[in-house]
């Protein structure tokens, strides 16, 4: 079956525009109506000979035959805006002059090619019903009349197979054509689609990284910012702390921006490699050069075997569950837990208890948590976060680690 688009467009033919105003003539289109209308003007002048001699026919007639004949040639013109009233007046004509034929054979074309089925059924049924009546009224006087009314049959059957044929053909141009712009709409909608994942993926990692970084910034600014009076050497490594923070969090930036520039997704981008569940060690080591009190508990038989996806996921989770530890509760000691079989499942706790002492507030959206949910979600897992009945805080993020 067609799109009904396909179909609408070849049924209203070249006799409609947009919005029901008449389209201007292609040069394809003055060639054909050219042919036809000298097409038209040959058939008649052979058919003025076989009229004029055809014994016994009175004068009136002949004029009145030709007359006809000649105005339906004129009319050839209006096949293209009003091609079913054409074929439908040329049914009279067509029986009352036998030089009006060529147009006849015309119309019922055009009508074939641009109508639908019924239209042409109802019209080629008329003629042909007319064909024997007419033979039998003029007969042929070189053809019995067998003869003639089954080459006037074959012939109006060829020329409505004919018109059926062209129609067929420009409809499957037409539906090639459709196909053609819905695949090209597609891809382009598959290529956004593409494009606002990534986007997503790459406002997620910014999220991941920088928050990180910019939350020891905070933590450790604020440390100074509450605690002028603190020893020299911990007011130096507060400072410490931040500079490499910032230094971290430029190098970060940079590389994001250049998976932007790129316009790549954030796995192929020239920059760092990503952090799997390896670089937990590192991660927790860092959070305790910035003072933080960590407990590692890794039970995974390899973390290097954890496949490289599904560690970074982790990783992520980790990070961010210990970077809002961090900022929500500094100077606890945070437990990170991490165990997993091939074939279960990898399962990701941080938990720490309520602060000791009022925290300064530290802003936050709320979108890491968020993010992270995401994440695990895309992942196949999921992810529980909650207070703990002692008051504190828990990170649970269990993600499927295939066989």
């Amino acid at each position: 079956m067609f799109p009904s688009a396909v179909l609408h467009e070849l049924d209203a033919g070249p006799g409609t525009g947009t919005a029901g105003r008449r389209p201007r003539r292609t040069a394809r289109d003055w060639i054909v109506d050219v042919c036809c209308y000298l097409l038209v003007w040959a058939l008649f002048a052979v058919s003025v000979q076989s009229v004029l001699d055809t014994p016994g026919l009175p004068g009136p007639l002949v004029v009145l035959d030709l007359t006809l004949g000649a105005l339906s040639c004129q009319a050839v013109w209006l096949r293209r805006r009003w091609p079913v009233g054409l074929a439908v007046a040329m049914i009279p004509v067509g029986f009352a002059s036998d030089t009006a034929g060529g147009v006849c054979l015309v119309a019922l074309f055009t009508v074939a090619v641009h109508r639908p089925l019924r239209y042409v059924g109802w019209i080629a049924g008329a003629q042909l019903l007319l064909v024997p009546l007419f033979y039998w009224l003029r007969p042929e006087p070189d053809l019995p009349y067998v003869g003639a009314v089954a080459f006037a049959l074959l012939l109006t059957v060829s020329v409505v197979g004919w018109g059926m044929f062209v129609r067929s053909k420009r409809q499957l141009m037409l539906s090639l054509r459709d196909r053609a712009r819905r695949a090209e709409t597609e891809a382009r909608l598959r290529a956004e689609q593409a494009q606002r994942l990534a986007r997503e993926d790459i406002a997620r990692e910014m999220h991941d990284v920088l928050a990180h970084r910019l939350t020891l910034l905070s933590v450790h600014a604020g440390a100074l910012e509450f605690r002028p009076d603190a020893p020299r050497e911990e007011i130096a490594r507060a400072a410490g702390v931040i500079r490499e923070s910032a230094h971290e969090a430029l190098q970060d930036l940079r590389e994001i921006i250049g998976v932007l520039r790129a316009g790549e997704s954030d796995d192929a981008a020239g920059g760092r490699p990503q952090p799997t569940l390896v670089g937990l060690d590192a991660l927790v080591a860092e959070c305790r050069d910035a003072g933080m009190k960590v407990t590692l508990d890794l039970r995974v038989p390899d973390p290097a075997a954890v496949p490289a996806s599904l560690g970074r996921t982790a990783y992520r989770i980790a990070q961010e569950a210990l970077t809002n530890a961090r900022k929500h509760a500094p100077g606890t000691e945070v437990s990170l837990t991490v165990t997993g079989t091939p074939g279960d499942a990898l399962t990701i706790t941080v938990t720490n208890p309520a602060p000791e002492t009022d925290v300064p507030h530290v802003p936050g959206s709320g979108q890491g948590l968020i993010g992270l949910t995401e994440r695990a979600t895309l992942a196949g897992g999921r992810l529980d976060h909650g207070p703990t009945p002692a008051g504190g805080f828990r990170v649970r993020g269990t993600l499927p680690w295939g066989g």
